[in-house]
């Protein structure tokens, strides 16, 4: 094979119905990242993670409604960083600083209040702990709306168990509003700005707000009616045993995760955590498979998991791996101490952990928007 039929060969190919990544390994791509970003402060390393999956996103964006919720995402995101930061100036730190930079007025407060502060000395100690802690709920924010941005949630729900069918609607209902909202916003303020009326203000944002309001109301009303046409709620009768048997097996299997879960992290329950979690997934799993016999439900096309869709959801768990791994063998890069304060330094090999994160910029097909 030639070296130019080759590189056609392993390309990503334009994005279509039949060969569309599967919207779960975006979710488990962008949680991934969520977990790698849980496990640092470090802020260039958190810097990194939102550069990661900000370049995914601009690479592999289409332009549906709920795709132009990423910048949503990320503005939200900063606003918790100022709140975090706000918090910490009213209501001081627990974290010991010399470095004092200004005081506030402190306001007295009764006997049973000991322990709470409202104003008094803001050292920069304390400042550069809530920016690192504000920092990793941002990138948390933004992990999760890149996933928003990628994956499809109509067709999430349609690779969900059929005894989860019910919740996931309400959950897809529930993610697809805020970017339709997000894109009501946009429209509204572009037709405000060619019509030469103001787009910023109090009285701006209410005049915009009941057509927003408005829309979302029209809209809920529309999916009820479709769901009603499509005899959502509908239910198949199954013998008694077998609703007895899938009660037992989901409740004894999240028994399970839970009691495993509790192994793994305690120090001595290491010996019996994995199997009880292997047995609790794989109750669980068997609880929810004959669950789904109540489910009166086809799917259409389903959508497959390829190779594409491994290596999508693989570069995630890798990038969790192995900052998990970092974070036991090297702490102190991973989280930089405060108290003293010390400059933080870009460790080498959990940046190089992070960049595996760019994968699916370069293997899932490419939109057409962007081919």
């Amino acid at each position: 094979m030639s070296p130019a039929r080759s590189r056609r060969t392993f390309a990503a190919p334009v994005a279509n119905r039949s060969n569309a990544l599967h919207a779960g390994a975006w979710w488990l791509w962008a949680l991934g990242l969520a977990v790698a970003a849980s496990r640092t402060t470090n802020p260039l390393l958190l810097g990194l993670l939102v550069g990661v999956a900000g370049y995914v996103v601009a690479a592999r964006r289409t332009d549906a409604p709920w795709a132009r919720s990423y910048g949503a995402f990320v503005k939200l995101g900063l606003f918790v960083v100022f709140l975090r930061v706000v918090f910490s100036l009213l209501l001081g730190s627990p974290i010991p600083g010399t470095h004092v930079l200004f005081t506030l007025p402190e306001v007295p407060l009764p006997e049973w209040a000991q322990g709470v502060r409202i104003g008094g000395r803001v050292t920069a100690e304390q400042l550069v702990f809530a920016l690192y802690d504000g920092a990793k709920l941002a990138t948390l924010l933004i992990c999760v709306g890149a996933a928003n941005a990628l994956a499809n949630p109509a067709r999430l729900l349609k690779s969900l168990p059929g005894a989860l069918y019910e919740a996931g609607v309400a959950v897809v209902v529930a993610m697809t509003f805020a970017p339709n909202m997000v894109a009501d916003v946009v429209r509204l303020r572009t037709a405000r700005r060619l019509r030469g009326r103001p787009t910023g203000g109090v009285r701006a944002v209410l005049q915009i707000g009941l057509p927003v309001l408005e829309g979302a109301l029209e809209r809920s009303i529309a999916v009820a009616a479709s769901m009603d046409a499509r005899g959502y709620g509908r239910t198949a009768q199954v013998p008694a045993s077998v609703r007895r048997t899938t009660n037992v097996l989901t409740l004894g299997g999240l028994l399970g995760v839970c009691a495993g879960s509790y192994g793994l992290l305690a120090a001595e329950g290491a010996g019996y955590g994995l199997p009880l979690l292997a047995a609790g997934l794989l109750a669980a799993m068997a609880g929810l498979r004959l669950g789904g016999l109540r489910t009166v439900r086809t799917r259409y096309r389903p959508d497959h998991w390829g190779v594409r869709a491994w290596l999508v959801a693989g570069s995630g768990v890798t990038v969790a791996v192995l900052m998990i791994w970092a974070n036991a063998y090297a702490p102190e890069a991973l989280h930089p101490g405060v108290v003293p304060l010390e400059a933080p330094e870009l460790p080498l090999w959990p940046a190089v952990s992070i960049l595996v994160g760019l994968v699916p910029a370069f293997v899932a097909p490419v939109p057409k928007e962007n081919a």
